[in-house]
């Protein structure tokens, strides 16, 4: 019995079987389709919000279910399970709204989570910038005080969700002479006067979720939109980045073992030579390999994943899984293209789906080098 399998009760299997069945009815069917227009339909989120899985966290009175942290890597779980990374409810469930809940006021609280409990409202947060990605002290994007509003100027990209995006939390700096104390977040939302939606962006992975550049050009924001302190923004951040990078750990582990999955599968019943070739021993030790990096991988993140749940600080070790879990995943997909053969450059096995979207995942939510980088400083290098 795994680590999460000991806190899980009958309640959690529930909950787990009724978002299999959703997901087989309500996503699967649809993934080809998302893929081939390039973005997941609204109507798919408020549907998703409808059945309560999104935001299952947040108390009741603002719209969730009031649930403990485990619902949400049950929902990371099943939805990697379908393959797919364009509707990615995680980045806005347990990454994206924990800002709001955290550092917004009660107005903005009672303003702007219902919605985004319901899937009415889909959440973004814009950090990178064309000249700013890991290096976030050089981001250049300004909100300048104007009376009761901020007037922002700047230009993201790279934003996770930004065509569907009726809100977004923007960093921009309210003192710009300063980039670590006079940064902050600002609620921009969809339809402001000077928010412009760019392009959405050609990736080679990742086909039908949504990123895109954002333009403000003098966008005028009411102050009250401010999240947190003013100046307060790199360090609200900096303290949302333990979960963000857990739950990308997780996707990578999924991604992992749903890679191993489709590969012994497919070498059991590929024959040649009058043989499975799961049964040439280069091949049995492969993966043999293979499993116990995942195995690795699962028994780590579960353990961190429970350490998060009780509030330790794992900064250091959720760096390390990030790192190695992403490149373990990367490995996997690769190793099992490989043992595909041919058929794993082919679009209609699921496996060459999974090598192009897993290779995002040592990129974002923080490089494997600035992981390495954080590393290397806590242990005092």
């Amino acid at each position: 019995m795994s680590l999460l399998e000991k806190v899980y009760t009958e309640e959690h299997r529930i909950f787990r079987d009724s978002l299999k069945k959703y997901l087989e009815k309500n996503v699967v069917p649809y993934v080809e389709e998302w893929e081939e227009a390039g973005i997941v339909p609204r109507q798919a989120w408020k549907d998703f919000g409808d059945q309560g899985f999104l935001c299952t966290w947040l108390p009741e009175e603002y719209g969730g279910s009031g649930v403990g942290f485990e619902y949400s890597i049950i929902i990371i779980e099943e939805m990697e399970r379908t393959n797919q990374m364009g509707f990615v409810a995680p980045l806005h469930s347990d990454v994206v709204v924990p800002y709001i809940y955290s550092f917004g006021n009660e107005e903005q609280k009672r303003r702007w989570l219902p919605g985004c409990a319901s899937g009415n409202i889909i959440t973004a947060v814009a950090m990178t910038e064309p000249e700013a990605g890991s290096d976030l002290a050089s981001i250049r994007t300004t909100a300048v005080k104007d009376g009761d509003d901020y007037i922002i100027n700047g230009q993201k990209t790279f934003i996770s969700n930004g065509i569907l995006c009726d809100i977004v939390i923007v960093a921009a700096l309210t003192n710009p002479d300063s980039p670590h104390s006079g940064m902050s977040l600002i609620v921009v939302e969809d339809g402001t006067p000077g928010f412009v939606k760019g392009r959405k962006l050609d990736k080679i992975g990742m086909k039908s979720q949504d990123t895109s550049e954002l333009f403000f050009e003098d966008c005028r924001v009411p102050a009250s939109n401010l999240l947190g302190e003013e100046g307060g923004g790199f360090k609200h951040l900096m303290e949302k980045l333990q979960q963000e990078r857990l739950v990308s750990a997780w996707g990578s582990q999924i991604m992992a073992e749903l890679a191993l999955e489709y590969t012994i599968e497919f070498t059991k019943s590929r024959v040649a030579f009058g043989r499975p070739i799961s049964r040439f021993q280069h091949n049995s030790f492969k993966l043999a390999e293979m499993a116990t990096e995942v195995e690795l991988g699962r028994t780590f993140i579960e353990a961190l994943t429970l350490d998060h749940m009780e509030g330790k600080d794992i900064v250091k070790k959720v760096s390390m899984a990030k790192y190695w879990i992403s490149e373990m995943a990367n490995r996997i997909a690769q190793q099992g293209v490989q043992l595909h053969g041919g058929y794993g450059y082919m679009e209609e096995y699921p496996i060459a789906r999974l090598f192009r979207d897993v290779r995002i995942q040592t990129i974002f939510a923080g490089t494997s080098e600035i992981m390495k980088l954080i590393i290397s400083r806590m242990i005092n290098l």
